[in-house]
């Protein structure tokens, strides 16, 4: 049974792949200062390269989890996943509110994917 583990620290890797599932670890925008949409929309291009890396992409997503700071941003970061995902291969997802690692980040996504 192989395990793939891809950019891994000390702590965590950013991926895993295990059998064709492609485990992300949540991730979080490169540059936290703009708004939750524009925040939304680098870490989705985030995860579109993991997925890539991994062999696949988002029209294989099998869950997402969203982590916002502030419910009433719920439509900002909607605008944008809109904008991004496969409609034709939505995945399971959950928007919670949650306080996250530091301050300026205002969203996290965490997804699943086959390969």
């Amino acid at each position: 049974m192989s395990i793939q583990r891809f950019h891994s620290g000390p702590r965590m890797s950013q991926m895993v792949i295990h059998k064709d599932t492609v485990y992300l670890a949540g991730q979080v925008a490169n540059d936290p200062t703009p708004d939750v949409e524009t925040q939304t929309r680098q870490i989705l291009g985030q995860i579109d390269a993991l997925l890539a890396e991994g062999g696949s992409d988002k029209s294989k997503l099998l869950s997402a989890t969203i982590y916002l700071t502030d419910m009433s941003t719920f439509g900002a970061m909607n605008k944008a996943w809109e904008a991004w995902v496969d409609t034709a291969n939505p995945p399971a997802r959950a928007t919670v509110e949650a306080k996250l690692a530091a301050p300026e980040y205002l969203v996290e996504i965490q997804v699943t994917a086959a390969k």
